[in-house]
Order: structure tokens, then C-alpha cells, then sequence
């Protein structure tokens, strides 16, 4: 059994889910390197393919479920005050 954490969502502030830490961890180091520190930022499509190349393998073969780990951790990051949302279209994000 894998070990979990508690994530965050902004759109439902109060609310936690557990999910994998080990992917957890991996998609919000390679989130971290990869979205800029200033607007623009980077649409989430560009967020993810910017990270898949900065995750492990035996986590994400060939890039799989990586969509699902992007949003879910950028979810968390924005509710934790570490991302923010920009606004425009299509949406924006970057590092606070």
C-alpha cells in the first residue's frame, strides 16, 4: 500500500483528498522547476508537457495519467498559496 498525503482543492476550500505522496511529490517538484515565477505563466496544457520529461518513469510510464497528477496538484498549489490563477484566456498560472 502506497503512503498518502492530503491534498487541497481551491474550488472546495475546506475539503481534502489523499492521494499517492510518491506522485504527489514527483508532479509538484517538476510543477515547481518548470511554471515561471511571473505572468505570463503557462497554460496547464504547457505545464504538463513542460513537466512530463522531469518525471520518473516507474511513477508515469511514458507520460501516463500525468494530466490527471498536473491538475490535481496544481488544485493544491493554488489553494496553498503557492500558485496563482491568472486571469485570461485560456487560464494562466504561475509561481507566487
Amino acid at each position: 500500500m502506497s503512503e498518502k498525503i492530503a491534498v487541497e482543492n481551491i474550488n472546495t476550500p475546506g475539503r481534502t483528498t489523499n492521494v499517492d505522496k510518491a506522485k504527489y511529490v514527483a508532479m509538484k517538484q517538476a510543477m515547481l522547476a518548470t511554471l515561471p515565477k511571473s505572468a505570463p505563466g503557462m497554460t496547464a496544457n504547457e505545464a504538463k508537457e513542460a513537466a512530463k520529461p522531469l518525471l520518473p518513469e516507474d511513477l508515469f510510464p511514458g507520460g501516463a495519467t500525468s494530466g490527471w497528477w498536473q491538475k490535481c496538484v496544481q488544485l493544491d498549489l493554488e489553494a496553498k498559496g503557492v500558485v496563482v490563477r491568472e486571469d485570461s484566456k485560456p487560464l494562466r498560472f504561475h509561481q507566487i
